[in-house]
């Protein structure tokens, strides 16, 4: 007769059971289960872990959507820079890129890997001990952000990886992307609920993945590729792409393959890139072209790098897929600063296996350049699944009945005049006043960058303005005052008092934002967050700043002429100078904290390991800052301090190594205290 099984033995086995089932769905594309019987599974987990709630581990099933919405999307260093590509258009480019391989490798045989180019965000998942600890985005190569907590949202990046020993650390790198059909599905809801929908499956990965709320990235049914080879730790280097990526299978990751082994030479990859030129329009998700890479890791060592690339790899694109329409008419955008930009709106056009519709002419400056009129017939083009743009005026197809187009006299959302600077392209907007500048600035002030109010989002601020609550920035705080008004309006899945307390309460806490915060979230044109925080430190408050002229703020290090004379004309308006006097009087702050001098943390390095238990990290790492220290990802022998929370991973170990001196989570209290 067969034993009972104990209730940590049952969570097991379903825990093993629910992978099984992931890894036969993502990897191999071979379910053996429909999707209501993996919820059967999953369910029933849930149950037991509600039941034994110290059984639950972080690396469960149940797990992927956890912790509390705002992600603080703190940056992290890559351990080793995440590179671009260079691009190929061309048989012939091709052919020269595989001759400096030949040269390159004196001659020596070589093989390469063929992978498909999808339209999607670069990713990099770190592991310890083979669970899922942190994701990132490529940002610049050296610094990206910090996305664990929508990553884990993502199906089919395995929480814990499959391999029965797993490396101290192993760094997965490769494409968050969305399919065709999720991709449809999401525009139509979107459309629908008169939302302005995704451009491209691109904007949509990258928009949900920056979601501030991850089970609102749990919804949008992301899917992920591994196919480069990141940092590792406690086990040997594949030897060759191929055998890496093959590892990466098993571990539990679906891998781009086109190939079922590497090609000997290149006349197989044209071969591929030839296929697939008609193929990838049937394919579940966007390419634009192919990745080719020498597949032996020591011949990548000695090709080496340029500043930018890999010398080893190229992107093999297709040419830019072209069609012609009809410009129906032009409609005017108005930006959050007031810049009025021009929309053409076309006769609905077929490009790339895409229906077209609209295309930005970004100014008015190239509408003359382009030479274009209203009911003109155009070629339109879409390189790389990005948002088409008019690349030619077919001008032997006009009929004598097409129109000039015209800069607006008057703004198309309030009537205002509207202003051309003559140093600027752009034409603007100048009311302060004018709905869509209210609308697209208050979404602004809220951002996570400026003044950080959760809750502020798109529908809000739509709802706000439209009923006439909010007007200007100081509004926000006065809606306390307003709080019946402000249920009425919030959205059905806030439609209670807790979820205005939230926001409320965000509103309040805003207030002791920093003044580069505030500079950041005011809007003024031309001032980026790195230029706001120089002003904030260089003047401290927001008076000695008003006061500045033009000459003294063009001294300042890393302000310029033209942030220096948007500044100036900024403070000078006269609407500008009333709304800062109202955020003053609401208690808004206006000053910049000085920088902790000779604080006992100044110049050291700190590296957060495990989970702190009375703060989030970027909680930790923002005071280590504020008392003149610095936040690093890695450990080294220049490190500081490790800090070491709960189940602190393999830089713990490392920093043992190197004699770095380790902080419990206490101690770092109280030398932060101090």
């Amino acid at each position: 007769m067969k034993s009972q099984r104990s209730v940590p033995e049952e969570i097991e086995a379903l825990k093993k059971e629910i992978r099984r089932h992931e890894y036969l769905y993502y990897v191999l594309d071979n379910p053996e289960i429909s999707d209501g019987e993996y919820d059967v599974l999953l369910n029933r987990l849930k149950a037991f872990e509600t039941a034994h709630p110290s059984l639950v581990t972080r690396d469960s099933p149940t797990q992927r959507v956890g912790g509390r919405p705002s992600l603080a999307f703190a940056p992290v260093a890559h351990k080793i820079p995440m590179l671009s590509l260079d691009n190929c258009y061309s048989e012939a480019e091709f052919l020269e890129w595989d001759k400096r391989i030949r040269n390159g490798l004196k001659g020596e045989p070589y093989e390469l890997v063929v992978e498909p180019k999808i339209d999607g965000l670069s990713c990099s998942i770190e592991y310890e001990r083979g669970v899922l600890v942190r994701a990132s985005t490529r940002g610049d190569g050296e610094t990206g952000e910090d996305i664990s907590l929508n990553v884990r949202t993502i199906r089919a990046v395995p929480l814990k990886l499959n391999v029965e020993a797993p490396p101290a650390f192993f760094e997965a790198r490769g494409e968050v992307y969305i399919s065709k059909k999720d991709f449809e599905a999401i525009r139509k809801e979107q459309l629908s609920s008169g939302e302005e929908p995704f451009a491209n499956p691109r904007n949509a990965a990258a928009g949900s993945l920056r979601q501030k709320d991850p089970s609102v990235t749990a919804g949008r049914k992301l899917n992920f590729f591994a196919h480069s080879y990141g940092y590792l730790e406690g086990m040997a280097a594949p030897v060759t792409h191929w055998e890496y990526l093959e590892y990466c299978k098993k571990a539990g990751f679906p891998v781009p393959f086109i190939s079922k082994k590497p090609c000997k030479d290149v006349s197989e990859v044209l071969g591929f890139y030839k296929e697939y030129a008609s193929r990838r329009f049937t394919l579940p998700y966007e390419i634009d072209g192919l990745v080719v890479k020498v597949n032996s890791h020591s011949s990548q060592k000695l090709l080496g790098f340029t500043s930018k690339s890999p010398r080893w790899a190229i992107a093999f694109k297709y040419p830019a897929q072209q069609a012609t329409t009809t410009v129906k008419k032009i409609a005017f955008s108005v930006g959050r600063t007031g810049v009025i930009t021009p929309v053409a709106e076309l006769e609905p056009v077929k490009c790339a296996g895409v229906m077209i519709s609209s295309s930005t002419l970004h100014n008015f400056d190239e509408i003359e350049r382009l030479g274009l009129k209203t009911g003109d017939t155009v070629i339109i083009e879409r390189a790389g699944e990005v948002i088409p743009k008019v690349v030619k005026v077919v001008v032997g197809a006009r009929t004598g009945r097409e129109t000039e187009i015209l800069p607006p006299s008057k703004c198309p959302s309030c009537a205002a005049d509207v202003f051309k600077d003559e140093e600027e392209v752009a034409y603007r907007c100048i009311n302060p006043s004018c709905p869509c500048q209210i609308k697209r600035a208050l979404l602004h002030f809220g951002a996570r960058d400026a003044m950080d109010i959760e809750g502020l989002g798109e529908e809000t601020v739509e709802k706000l303005v439209d009923k006439k609550l909010v007007a200007k920035f100081s509004d926000i705080y006065l809606l306390k005052d307003k709080k019946k008004s402000l249920i009425s309006i919030m959205s059905p899945k806030l439609l209670n008092d807790k979820g205005t307390e939230n926001l409320l309460a965000q509103i309040e806490a805003s207030k002791k934002q920093p003044l580069s915060r505030l500079i950041y979230a005011l809007g003024i044109p031309h001032v980026g967050e790195k230029n706001a925080r120089v002003l904030a430190e260089h003047f401290n408050n927001i008076n000695a700043l008003m006061r500045t002229g033009f000459d003294d703020l063009n001294r300042v290090s890393d302000i310029g002429p033209t942030i220096a004379k948007s500044v100036t004309v900024f403070f000078s308006e006269k609407h500008v100078q009333e709304l800062l006097q109202e955020l003053k009087t609401l208690c808004v702050n206006m000053v910049e904290p000085e920088k902790a001098k000779g604080s006992k943390l100044e110049g050291k390095t700190f590296v957060f390991t495990g989970e702190l238990k009375s703060m989030t990290r970027e909680a930790a790492g923002a005071r280590v800052r504020e008392l003149g220290g610095k936040e690093t990802s890695s450990v080294s022998a220049k490190t500081s301090y490790v800090v070491a929370g709960a189940d602190p991973g393999s830089k713990y170990s490392k920093a043992q190594k190197l004699g770095v001196t380790i902080l419990s989570e206490e101690e770092f209290i109280k030398l932060v205290a101090e």
